[in-house]
């Protein structure tokens, strides 16, 4: 255990830059989504699967993943994560039709969810727990730097080049990364292993999730009222029912149910869920605000789109190295409260804002996430026992996926209805005005707003709950 503390900083780098890889794709994506609907000659519903179908992917394998990880070793899942999912993004560059491109980010997404579920339990088990929140912010931020990459990089490859070679750079940057981790990451070899897999509560679990991914994401085309999408999300309950009753009596369960009994745990995953519903809904729709409502080139678009993430890159190591210091929940608490003036003040951007003006309002939920990402993460790998890391760590990344699923998902769909009730009439974004798209937009932040100071007010709870715990057990003792 001492050697490989003595390693931790090769291993976070190793680990890091796959993490990087992937984030990277998917920003870079983001950007091109606009230029990708005139390419293939689709529409907004359809190009959204394009996210949608990396995200239902990531969705439904990483809590398999974190379970397999936890049973046969880190090291093993992530390098074979590494290599699926760079082979997946050559198949991306290469697809002729958006239906193509669609499979073929199914594909990429078993890999990344291979990478995305184990890369915070690496790092967890590999760093001294006194030291968890520096190593956990600094993850935090070479993932923001990039996503601040991904949008610079994205504009300049499509302008100067064509969509497909966003997909491309992955194949460099997936074969260094793969040397990398091979190299210096340990075996991470499992204590025991005789447990066995929960091939049963996995599959309820998936086909539940489905369910609901694709009620979500279905329902924006043919109505959430359509007997069939009541029909998904009937059988998405049933299945959660289902699948809880299960864990509760196999023996070797996919998920410890104990787990949600510390407040710390289940909570922060509550409240992370709710900040990455609001950030992937506005940075789904920002680019189309960018190109079609302040008319600006896809070059230009790519810059401001990394205004935010590079202050989360500055910002994601100082917020893990205070919560190392002070707690995760004070920290955590001061991110959220950032996080929802921030989103208050975005609800001003309209058709005349100027790209300074854009950068200045956008600053603040950068900083707030910046703030609040790093501790959050550290509060709940922190609560779960190291036989149990990959677990944590692959529900970490659900509530991730499944908050950007769903935000992209539900707020994509209020959009599009913001878009015709401004328009007076039933309009695609391709045709809608500056004004209708502005229009739309700012009840979308208002409506995000709403979420995180939902999230806060609950962690403010949380945090008067685990003071007056704590004042309970000081005075304990002295009264004895």
């Amino acid at each position: 255990m001492d050697n490989m503390y003595r390693n931790k900083w090769l291993i976070l780098g190793a680990v890091s830059l796959a993490l990087f890889m992937g984030t990277v794709d998917s920003t870079i994506v983001n950007v091109a989504l606009p230029t990708m609907v005139a390419d293939f000659n689709t529409n907004f519903p359809t190009i959204q699967w394009v996210v949608l179908a990396f995200l239902l992917g990531l969705s439904v394998l990483m809590l398999s993943v974190g379970r397999l990880a936890d049973m046969l070793g880190k090291k093993r899942i992530f390098l074979l994560g590494l290599v699926i999912f760079t082979a997946g993004s050559a198949l991306c560059g290469l697809s002729p039709t958006v239906y193509v491109l669609i499979a073929a980010r199914l594909i990429q997404s078993i890999g990344a969810a291979m990478l995305l579920a184990l890369g915070v339990a690496i790092v967890t088990e590999t760093w001294p727990s006194a030291e968890r929140g520096k190593a956990l912010g600094f993850s935090a931020g070479v993932i923001s730097l990039g996503i601040v990459v991904g949008p610079t990089a994205g504009g300049l490859i499509i302008n100067a080049l064509s969509w497909h070679w966003i997909f491309f750079v992955n194949v460099p940057l997936g074969l260094l990364a793969l040397i990398a981790v091979w190299r210096y990451v340990p075996p991470l070899t499992p204590k025991s292993n005789h447990e066995q897999f929960d091939f049963l509560g996995a599959g309820v679990f998936a086909v539940g999730l489905l369910a609901l991914l694709l009620g979500l994401t279905v329902g924006q085309t043919i109505g959430f009222g359509d007997p069939r999408i009541l029909a998904l999300f009937g059988l998405a309950a049933v299945s959660l029912v289902l699948f809880i009753a299960i864990e509760q009596r196999v023996r070797f369960p996919m998920v410890d149910l104990n787990l949600f009994r510390n407040l710390q745990f289940s909570l922060n995953l509550a409240t992370g869920a709710l900040t990455f519903v609001a950030i992937a809904a506005v940075v789904f729709l920002l680019p189309f605000y960018l190109e079609l409502a302040l008319s600006l080139p896809v070059a230009q678009v790519g810059i401001l789109m990394a205004s935010t993430p590079l202050v989360l890159a500055v910002l994601g190591p100082l917020s893990g190295s205070l919560s190392d210091r002070f707690g995760t929940r004070p920290v955590s608490v001061i991110g959220l409260a950032i996080l929802t003036v921030g989103y208050l003040v975005a609800s001003t951007m309209n058709a005349t804002t100027t790209p300074l003006g854009f950068i200045l309002r956008m600053l603040l939920i950068g900083v707030g996430m910046g703030v609040f990402q790093s501790p959050n993460n550290s509060a709940i790998m922190g609560a779960a026992p190291r036989n149990r890391l990959g677990i944590a760590s692959g529900m970490l990344s659900i509530t991730r996926t499944l908050g950007q699923t769903t935000g992209i998902a539900l707020l994509g769909a209020l959009f599009a209805s913001a878009l015709s009730i401004y328009a007076g009439q039933p309009t695609d974004i391709s045709a809608a005005s500056p004004e209708v798209i502005s229009s739309a937009l700012h009840d979308q932040f208002l409506l995000v707003a709403g979420l995180i100071g939902i999230g806060l007010v609950l962690a403010l709870l949380a945090w008067r709950r685990e003071r007056r715990a704590a004042s309970a057990a000081t005075v304990q003792p002295d009264a004895a």
